[in-house]
Order: structure tokens, then sequence, then C-alpha cells
């Protein structure tokens, strides 16, 4: 790496042997977090108005839907093609660009007059997700100093657990007040606002020079990022094979009846508090926090059909269950970016290539398993899939073996 590449990517030595930031640093690290935060709301607003939308619209519940499949797919897609698409751009304009689709994309929504300009607006959404988690996810290390890299990278990443806790609540209030509609406003606003503080505090960033698509297709073939793909796949199909279905499971199972909207916020708070506990134990660990969070999240979704019984039991697990998945995400992540160091805009892109797809088949595979033996079978599945992610953790090598390159293990 040349003196030019250190000082465009992140931290440099100054004369006096301190430790200097060429970027934003915190507050160009909250520029970007707000994108985030902006982008998983407006994924998920649909979820919380599903009636009143296809209501207003004149739609079915499985045609409504489409709302939520359509974004994921069209991130799938967007997030390699994108990268390479943008190869040799400034990353500061290219960011710029992806929170100001996140907000039309919500106006689309908030003025559609049918399903047709309705899923337009997802898809512009979808290429504005694809594009973030691709390129937003490796910007944050370039913003701050090595040591703080770690709790950069779990302040973007909060938007997920963020932006899921305040999705259904405010398209619930929405749907029952103001009307669905509102909340898209809301949502585009605040990629607007996101988009303000990109533009006043983020730094000019340099593409990296390995995004094409040799440098895409090479991340498979790296053992680690081979591993982890795997490993990431497996915590995602599990995950949305179950809680896709975790409102129906405290409802008819665990007999929560009106409280579980109450336990579902719990577990987003415990979401969020579980992604900055992870921001502290990857600096020690990423492949201990990996394999202990996976096998974790199997315990606790083997426990929860036959602790249905126990309203106490059920309350710990489902906090748990938030606290342990909302650290796998940044988890899953950080072991990408280190497995391909020279490429990690392409490693990003295929991480959430892999985990929009793993999320959609999850939903599917979790439906048909439901279908077939009933909500607790989805649960148990659910267990099967992040055991299998442990296991692939867990048959890693600790050490970097001689004459093996770096990109070769996670830790």
């Amino acid at each position: 790496m040349t003196d030019t590449d250190r000082i465009t990517y992140g931290p440099r030595r100054s004369a006096g042997g301190r430790t200097a930031v060429r970027g934003g640093g915190w507050p160009a690290v909250l520029a970007v977090a707000s994108g985030s935060f902006a982008l998983v709301l407006s994924e998920l607003l649909p979820v919380g108005a599903l009636s009143e939308i296809g209501a207003d619209l004149g739609l079915s519940t499985g045609t409504t839907g489409l709302l939520v499949v359509v974004p994921g797919l069209a991130a799938a897609v967007a997030a390699p093609l994108l990268t390479v698409l943008s190869r040799g751009l400034d990353r500061r304009p290219v960011l710029w660009a992806l929170a100001a689709a996140t907000g039309v994309a919500d106006l689309v929504c908030a003025l559609a007059p049918n399903l047709a300009v309705m899923l337009v607006g997802r898809v512009l959404l979808g290429l504005a997700l694809g594009g973030f988690w691709a390129v937003g996810a490796a910007v944050a290390p370039r913003l701050v100093p090595p040591g703080s890299v770690h709790r950069a990278s779990s302040l973007v990443t909060a938007g997920i657990s963020v932006g899921t806790v305040a999705s259904l609540p405010l398209a619930a209030l929405a749907g029952r007040t103001t009307g669905w509609r509102s909340a898209f406003w809301v949502a585009g606003l605040l990629g607007v606002a996101a988009l303000v503080a990109q533009i006043r505090w983020l730094p000019s960033l340099a593409a990296p020079s390995a995004t094409g698509w040799k440098a895409l297709s090479a991340v498979p073939r790296l053992p680690a990022a081979r591993a982890g793909l795997l490993a990431t796949a497996f915590v995602f199909l599990g995950q949305f094979a179950a809680y896709t279905y975790i409102a129906p499971y405290l409802e008819r199972h665990a007999h929560f009846g009106a409280g579980a909207p109450a336990l579902l916020l719990g577990y987003g708070v415990a979401g969020i508090a579980g992604n900055f506990l992870a921001g502290l134990t990857l600096a020690r660990s990423v492949r201990g926090t990996i394999g202990a969070a996976a096998a974790a999240l199997a315990v606790v979704a083997a426990l929860l059909p036959p602790c249905a019984g126990s309203p106490v039991a059920v309350c710990l697990l489902v906090l748990v269950w938030g606290a342990l998945f909302g650290a796998l995400p940044l988890s899953l992540q950080t072991a990408m970016l280190k497995a391909v160091p020279a490429a990690p805009e392409s490693g990003a892109a295929v991480f959430v290539s892999v985990v929009q797809v793993s999320l959609a088949m999850g939903s599917l595979l979790g439906g048909a398993v439901v279908d077939a033996r009933g909500i607790p079978a989805s649960l148990t599945l659910a267990a099967v899939l992040a055991a299998a992610a442990a296991l692939v953790v867990a048959a890693l090598p600790r050490r970097r073996p001689a004459g093996t390159s770096p990109q070769q293990t996670v830790v």
C-alpha cells in the first residue's frame, strides 16, 4: 500500500507521531448511521401498516406483501451491481445519491395512487438499500482511528436495530391516526435529513481499486470469506424462518395476546444493546463473538417451544434472542471485511446479496414448515440452522497456518 493509500483510506502518522485521521470523524459516522436508520425504517414500514395499505389500494394481503419482498430482492441485485458501476467514483457523492434515493423512494410511496407506482418506489428503495450496505459499511472504518473501528461500525449497523424498533410503531400509529401515507412522509424526510448531514460532514473518500466483477467473483473463492458467507446464510435462513412467525407464536402458543407487541418492542431494544455489545467483544475475537452468539441462538430457539407455557421464560428467551441476533449482523459483516481486506466493498456487496436472498428464502422456508408442521417446528428449524452456523465458525483454524495468506482465517 502506498503513502497515498494510507492517507486516503484512514489513519496516518503525523510528524509528531500522533494518529491523524483524514475524514469527518464521529460526526461523519453519525451522518452515515442516519442513512442506515432511514433505509431500514423505510424497508420495514409496510409490515406495520400492511392491512391499511391493502385496504386503501384495494389489494389482498398476499399482494400487499410484495411491498416487503421486492426491496430485499432489489437489494440483492443492487449490492454487487452498484459496487461495480460506481468503481472509481468518490464514495461521498455515491452515498449522497443513495440517501437522496431513499427520500425519493419514500415520497413516491407516500403519493402512490396504485400498486404499480408503489412498487416503483420500493424497487428504488431496494437499489438504495443494496448500494448503501455495500458501500456505507466499508466507509465507517475509514472515518475513525483504528482503535475506534468496531465502535464506528456498530454505530452504523445500529440503524438496523433502531429502524426495526421504530418502524412498526410508527406505521401502526400512522395507520390508525393520520393515515399510512404519513409514515412514508416521515421516512422520506428522515432520508433528506441524512442527505443534509452527509453533505455537511462526510469527507472525500476515494474509491477502492478492487471493485470490478473480477474482485466480486474472487470473494467466494477465499476460504475465510466462503465460510463467513455460509455462516451468514445459515444465520439469516434460520432467523427469518422463525422470526417471521414470532407474533403468531406469542399469541397462539405462549398466549400473550395484547402483550405481544410490548415484548416485540423489548426484542428490538435488546437487539440495539446486542449490537453495541458486539462492538466491544469483536475487538477481542470476531470468531468467538460469532460462534458464541450463533450457538446461544440455537439454544434459545430450541427452548422456546417447550417453554411456551411459562410467560416468564418466554419473555427472557425472546429478549435474549433479540440481543443475540442484534450482535450477529455486525459480527458477520466484520468477519467478511477481515476476510477480504484488499477489496472491502466487494466483500460487503457479496455479503449483502447473501443476506437478502437468505432473508427471503428463510421466510419462504419457514412458511412451508409452519404450514406442514406448525410454528414450533419453524423454531426447531431455526435452532438447527443456527447450530450449523456455529459449527462452520468452529471449524475455522484459530491461527493462520504458516504459508497461508491473511485472507484465509477470520481471526
